[in-house]
C-alpha cells in the first residue's frame, strides 16, 4: 500500500535540459458522490465514477532549464492565448506538489491547454485540466527517474492530480474509478484513484452519457466552499455512511448487471448531493427549473418505455443522462424530441465511458 512519503523522490539519475510533452485527460462523472473533505484534499467519503471519453482537456507542457531557482516560473495559455486568471490556481498547485516534484523550480514551463468541450459550458474542467497537467509533470519525472514503474507512475499522477482538484484523481486511468478508502474494495485509498478491481457486467460496457447543458453560467457556489459546508452539516455523518453503503451496493450491481438497482443508487446519490447543499448553512439551490423538467421527463419516459435511462447531477444545473449503448438510438430520439427544449441554446454533448489519460 502506497503512503504519502512513497511519492517523495530520493534522487534522480536522469537529466534533461528542455523539451515538451502533451497529454489529454478526460472529465469524469461520479456515480457515488464525493462531497466534503478533510485537510490535504482527503475525501470525507469514498466515491466512484465513470471516466468520460470525449469531454477532455489537452495540455502541452514545454520546459527549459533556467538559472534562477528561487521561485516557480511558468506561462499559462488557454486555447493559445495568455490566461492570467488561471495562474493563481496553477501557482497553488505547484506549491502543494513541490515536495513530491522537487525539480519544479529548475525549469521555466509553458503550459498550453484547451478543452474539447465548449468553454463555460458548465462542465467541470478542473478534473480534466489538473489530471492532464499531472500527467505531463509525471512524464518529465519519468525522464529524470527512468527506473520508475508504470504502477508508480499512474498512482503518483493520480495522487498529484488530487492535490490540484479532488475529483481529478479519478481522471487518470480506468473506465470505472474508485477514490477513497472502502473496506470491500481492494487497494482503495484516500490518496489516489484506483481502477475498479472487480467484475463489470456487459451491461455497463460502453455506457453512454449525454450531458444536457441547462445553465452555462458561473456556479453559484464553488466546489471548495461547498465541500467546506459539510464540516458543520447536521446530516454529514449519515451522508458519509450512506456513500459507503451505496458503493458497497454498486460492487454487486456492477457484477450482476442489475440496471434497475443501478438507477436507484445513481439517482438517489444525485439528489442527496443537492439535498446536502439545500440543508447546509448557508444553503444553495443549484438546480434550475429546467433541471427539474428534464428529471421529470426522464422519469416519465422510463416508466412508459421501460428503457433503463437515468440521470445524475454534479454540483450544478446540468443533467447527465446515463443509459446502456443498446438504448442509444431511442434515448437520443427522446432527448432531441423532448429534452433539448430545456437546454440553454439547445446545447447538449454526447459522451460515453472512456479509459483515462493518453499521451499525444
Amino acid at each position: 500500500m502506497f503512503t504519502t512519503t512513497d511519492f517523495i523522490p530520493k534522487k534522480y539519475t536522469g537529466s534533461i535540459e528542455n523539451g515538451n510533452f502533451e497529454w489529454s485527460a478526460p472529465s469524469n462523472i461520479a456515480l457515488v458522490k464525493y462531497w466534503g473533505k478533510k485537510n490535504d484534499q482527503i475525501p470525507a467519503n469514498p466515491s466512484v465514477s465513470f471516466t468520460l471519453n470525449n469531454c477532455k482537456t489537452i495540455t502541452k507542457l514545454a520546459f527549459e532549464k533556467r538559472s534562477n531557482q528561487k521561485v516557480f516560473s511558468f506561462d499559462l495559455l488557454f486555447e493559445g492565448k495568455p490566461k492570467e486568471d488561471f495562474k493563481p490556481k496553477i501557482q497553488k498547485f505547484l506549491e502543494r506538489v513541490e515536495v513530491y516534484l522537487p525539480f519544479l523550480k529548475e525549469y521555466h514551463f509553458t503550459i498550453d491547454t484547451q478543452n474539447t468541450f465548449p468553454h463555460s459550458s458548465g462542465i467541470a474542467s478542473s478534473a480534466s485540466g489538473m489530471a492532464a497537467l499531472a500527467m505531463n509533470f509525471m512524464n518529465l519525472e519519468k525522464v529524470l527517474n527512468p527506473e520508475m514503474t508504470d504502477e508508480y507512475f499512474y498512482k503518483k499522477a493520480s495522487f498529484l492530480a488530487r492535490l490540484g482538484s479532488g475529483s481529478a484523481c479519478r481522471s487518470i486511468k480506468g473506465n470505472v474509478v474508485v477514490w477513497g478508502n472502502q473496506e470491500n474494495i481492494k487497494d482503495s485509498s484516500d490518496l489516489f484513484g484506483v481502477e475498479f478491481p472487480y467484475t463489470i457486467h456487459e451491461n455497463f460496457k460502453n455506457y453512454q452519457d449525454t450531458i444536457l447543458l441547462v445553465d452555462k453560467g458561473e456556479k453559484q457556489v464553488s466546489s471548495t466552499v461547498g465541500h467546506d459546508l459539510m464540516h458543520d452539516h447536521p446530516y454529514a455523518e449519515r451522508r458519509f455512511a450512506q456513500a459507503h453503503e451505496n458503493l458497497d451496493q454498486l460492487i454487486g450491481i456492477f457484477e450482476n448487471g442489475d440496471l434497475d438497482a443501478f438507477i436507484k443508487v445513481v439517482e438517489s446519490e444525485a439528489l442527496t448531493l443537492h439535498a446536502m447543499m439545500m440543508t447546509s448553512m448557508p444553503y444553495f439551490i443549484l438546480m434550475k427549473p429546467n433541471t427539474l423538467q428534464i428529471i421529470n421527463g426522464i422519469w416519465k419516459f422510463r416508466k412508459e418505455t421501460q428503457i433503463p435511462v437515468c440521470f445524475t447531477l454534479d454540483a450544478g444545473a446540468n443533467v447527465h443522462v446515463l443509459y446502456p449503448k443498446n438504448a442509444k438510438e431511442k434515448v437520443l430520439q427522446f432527448i432531441q424530441a423532448e429534452l433539448v427544449a430545456f437546454c440553454q441554446n439547445g446545447q447538449y454533448i454526447c459522451d460515453e465511458i472512456g479509459d483515462g489519460a493518453i499521451a499525444l
